[in-house]
């Protein structure tokens, strides 16, 4: 078999990424995610491998968010015996976040069959008892560190500082007389964020592998980000006596908002906030981001050690219980309340966002992409109305974009992470929608003067490896 990469999810969109690396008689998957957004998900997310689970050498994970991890225990129920490599804090949070989407599975199961009835019955992708057989799976590696996966392939992990956990992944394969260098980057991490380190460079592959979320655009200033969130809580707390809702990732971007939130109301920028974080994964997550202040980057250290001291102004609230989540909504004014899922397709958000939508004296404050095909995207969209859970809900709210808060690199960040490479032969574009990918592969043709830059597409076949000079 010829050493070759195949592109079997997220080439051409923002979702399900999987990559299967063949060399020699080894097999080994980098991510495996879940298809998120559009009708048709539900159907891709239960599709053929495109390969045999049982006869893989190894996983690689990136890092904990769905798109790149929630079909891992399928991978597992369908015959994958072998070890998932990723680093102990995505382990760490794996845990929560699969158990979480068990959990949410279910849920809409039962939901289907109450509102339809047994004969259109939906079965679970997984349950509790997959995500266990999984997590018996998981093989720390930290940063730095080299191992070999299989006769003939090596793995190296690096910070891509996207969330707390995620990793660049550099690959060394060997077959026979050819060698290859395969570097990938996951999703790639904004540099200068709050709480989370640079991404780590790379100095050179034969073949690169790149996320291209953001690849047609920059985002905004962080500063001019922050004036607008600061407008728009203190519009809506003190002039409309509103709430604002934020649907928010639970991993990364949660946290991130707290910290803002706290730093923002410090220097007086915001008045004292009631936050609901109304996730039980967010509050899970940001326990375990808690006990990582390793990885946290000096001014988050500061901050911590502020509010550990008893110098904040914010009171924040974790909410757990259903009865405490319905609750919230009675609250006519003053409550920032931040709930999952960051895209709005599923979790606590729904019911929130059933529930104030059609309010005027509404903000909801959006801070994170979103897939097309998903809630989230149509009220980015400012569709004048919306179906939750087969109720159309009138939008009467305020609907505020922040672009800035985004976890991953945009243009210029993801150009400036590549001049620290030595040119590799070979450049494909993955994780983006069709326009930001193309975009970002003219940009770093002309910018950088790279050739051999495509933009991969779903299930295309690529050739790796050289003999000797």
């Amino acid at each position: 078999m010829p050493m070759q990469l195949t592109f079997l999810g997220a080439a051409g969109e923002v979702t399900g990424s999987r990559h299967l690396i063949q060399a020699g008689d080894a097999r080994v998957l980098v991510d495996c995610g879940m298809v998120q957004g559009g009708r048709d998900a539900p159907q891709r997310n239960r599709g053929p491998w495109g390969f045999d689970p049982a006869g893989l050498s190894a996983v690689v994970l990136t890092h904990a968010h769905i798109d790149h991890s929630g079909l891992l225990p399928r991978l597992v129920a369908d015959g994958y015996a072998g070890s998932v490599i990723a680093t102990p804090v995505t382990i760490e949070l794996i845990g929560v976040m699969l158990r979480d989407s068990a959990h949410l599975q279910l849920a809409e199961a039962a939901r289907v069959t109450r509102r339809h009835g047994p004969q259109v019955a939906r079965t679970p992708l997984y349950g509790f008892e997959e995500v266990e057989a999984l997590m018996r799976r998981m093989v720390p590696l930290p940063y730095g560190e080299t191992r070999t996966l299989a006769p003939g392939v090596r793995v190296r992990l690096s910070d891509a500082g996207h969330i707390l956990g995620s990793a660049l992944v550099e690959l060394w394969l060997e077959e026979g007389e050819r060698r290859c260098k395969l570097a990938m980057s996951g999703d790639l991490g904004q540099p200068g964020r709050p709480i989370l380190k640079d991404p780590a460079p790379i100095a050179e592959a034969d073949v690169l592998v790149l996320e291209s979320t953001y690849g047609d655009r920059d985002h905004k200033p962080l500063a001019a980000t922050l004036d607008e969130l600061v407008e728009a809580i203190n519009y809506t707390l003190i002039e409309r006596h509103g709430n604002v809702l934020v649907p928010s990732f639970a991993v990364g971007r949660t946290q991130e908002l707290l910290y803002w939130f706290e730093r923002l109301a410090l220097e007086g920028r915001l008045p004292p906030l009631d936050v609901f974080v109304d996730s039980p994964l967010a509050n899970e997550v940001s326990q375990i981001t808690a006990r990582h202040f390793e990885l946290f980057d000096a001014e988050a250290r500061r901050l911590r050690q502020d509010v550990l001291a008893g110098r904040t102004h914010c009171h924040i609230r974790e909410t757990n219980s259903v009865e405490e989540s319905m609750a919230i909504n009675r609250i006519e004014g003053g409550a920032v309340i931040v709930a999952a899922s960051g895209m709005c397709d599923g979790g606590r958000i729904r019911h929130h966002l059933r529930h104030h939508l059609p309010n005027p004296r509404t903000t909801v404050l959006i801070v994170g992409y979103q897939a097309a095909g998903t809630l989230g995207r149509r009220l980015v969209e400012r569709a004048p109305s919306v179906s939750i859970n087969g109720q159309r809900v009138p939008v009467r709210a305020r609907i505020v974009t922040l672009g800035g808060f985004s976890a991953h690199a945009d243009q210029q960040a993801i150009l400036g992470w590549l001049r620290k490479f030595r040119r590799p032969p070979q450049t494909w574009l993955v994780h983006g929608e069709p326009q930001a990918a193309n975009a970002l592969a003219a940009r770093i043709t002309t910018d950088l003067g790279w050739s051999g830059v495509a933009v991969a597409a779903l299930g295309e076949v690529v050739p790796l490896g050289a003999g000797p000079a």
